[in-house]
């Protein structure tokens, strides 16, 4: 039977009661190790010729049905938690990466990513190269025998750009090469991107996933239809035996899902990123809730973008349901029609000071960095997370200094309104 996302947000991986408890939630399984039947079931496990979970820092059966819920509502063919959105990025590139390689990501991607591309990677010996989110024939010119993935969001924070998610698909396999999305900002909900021409999904499940900013988690999503042996020379993590485990080759053992496998026995076990018991649980009951909360936030989003764009004190608005613009045309394409998400972001007309007025004039808006809460948020780039860029610097990087940024929670849309046009009056 074919289960609609809301349904699947609230039963996949999950057995209703439980089968040992007859508890209708699913329990949260606190344990650090897991009894072996037998010498010969451990050793089994240990050379993975059969499932099931060794230790925590591997695996467990909470987070186990966390992971099967979020493969579910992508479309994948298995899932990894990871300890933040950070790590399971990093996770994914390492994945396919080693020093001397390289890959190409959008030039508009999340601040963090970019430092973690052009620093920490870069420390390592992988070389992030990066192209415009508009021109995938760009790509091509890039790409050389080393170039291992290219990476993209579905939104961009906080330029609220939208790609074309099936151009650069093509454009990416066309260079032998997969592409690699963080979802993080529209959910499954409202984007698919392994229904576009992605191969890898990626997602701060910190954010919208967990949605009530009481958790920090990330997850990997392989959909399990790059043929790695396809490209062997290109791919050697995937192909050539690996040593640390007797020489499996993973696509030969595993095959559509050899990459999260080797993710998790492989990275996992030894850089230890590994989601908590209780984070998993904290974020598998807010899933449940999920389709919900992303259709207010999307209602909210589209409500306050529309009053804003016609608002005397702003200047310009980035939001993606906004009429008569490539990114209104590109969701229209690759989302879902469930809405445009809650995160969005506006010029103050008076400019970089009197953004900074608006921000503290403001009392339902929170003044954290933090995105996907049901509390609505607000932040100004220009004097946080990118304070240490000039205004000529900033408006290089899409960031112009009197933008500020909102992630729109699902309060009363009036009370938001009435918030937002007395700061902007304050503001001048």
């Amino acid at each position: 039977m074919t289960l609609h996302p809301d349904t699947i947000a609230v039963h996949a991986g999950a057995e209703h009661p439980d089968p040992a408890t007859k508890a209708q939630a699913t329990p949260l399984h606190q344990s650090v190790a897991f009894v072996f039947d037998d010498a010969q079931y451990a050793a089994d496990l240990f050379d993975l010729k059969t499932a099931g979970h060794i230790y925590g820092r591997i695996s467990n059966p909470t987070q186990d049905v966390f992971e099967t819920r979020i493969s579910a509502l992508e479309g994948g063919v298995g899932t990894l938690a990871t300890s933040s959105g950070m790590s399971a990025i990093l996770l994914a590139i390492l994945n396919l990466a080693r020093a001397g390689d390289n890959f190409v990501a959008l030039e508009t991607l999340y601040g963090g990513s970019v430092t973690l591309f052009t620093h920490t990677l870069a420390e390592l010996g992988i070389e992030a190269r990066f192209v415009p989110p508009d021109r995938p024939d760009k790509l091509a010119a890039l790409v050389d025998d080393h170039t291992r993935l290219l990476f993209a969001e579905t939104i961009a924070n906080p330029a609220i750009t939208v790609p074309d998610l099936d151009a650069w698909g093509e454009a990416a396999h066309a260079c032998d090469i997969p592409l690699v999305v963080d979802n993080t900002i529209a959910t499954p909900i409202l984007c698919r991107p392994l229904d576009h021409g992605a191969d890898l999904v990626v997602h701060s499940t910190t954010k919208y996933i967990g949605g009530h900013g009481t958790s920090v988690g990330g997850a990997i999503v392989d959909g399990g239809r790059f043929d790695w042996a396809a490209h062997a020379e290109r791919f050697p993590t995937m192909i050539e035996p690996d040593t640390s485990y007797h020489g499996v080759v993973w696509t030969d053992a595993f095959g559509p899902a050899a990459y999260i496998t080797r993710a998790r026995t492989v990275l996992m076990r030894n850089l230890g990123t590994t989601i908590s018991p209780f984070t998993a649980w904290l974020q598998l009951a807010s899933l449940e809730t999920l389709p919900l909360r992303m259709e207010r936030h999307s209602s909210n989003g589209l409500a306050i973008a529309r009053h804003l764009a016609a608002h005397p004190a702003v200047s310009w608005v980035a939001y993606p349901g906004l009429p008569g613009t490539s990114d209104r045309a590109n969701a229209d394409k690759c989302f879902t029609g469930r809405g445009y998400s809650g995160l969005l972001s506006f010029g103050v007309a008076a400019g970089r000071a009197a953004a900074a007025d608006f921000v503290d004039a403001l009392d339902l808006f929170a003044d954290v960095t933090n995105i996907g809460d049901t509390k609505s948020l607000v932040t100004h780039s220009a004097s946080t997370t990118h304070s240490q860029l000039s205004d000529a610097e900033l408006r290089a990087a899409g960031v112009a200094p009197e933008a500020v940024r909102l992630s729109v929670g699902i309060e009363d849309v009036g009370d938001l309104v009435d918030d937002l046009d007395q700061a902007l009056a304050h503001a001048g």
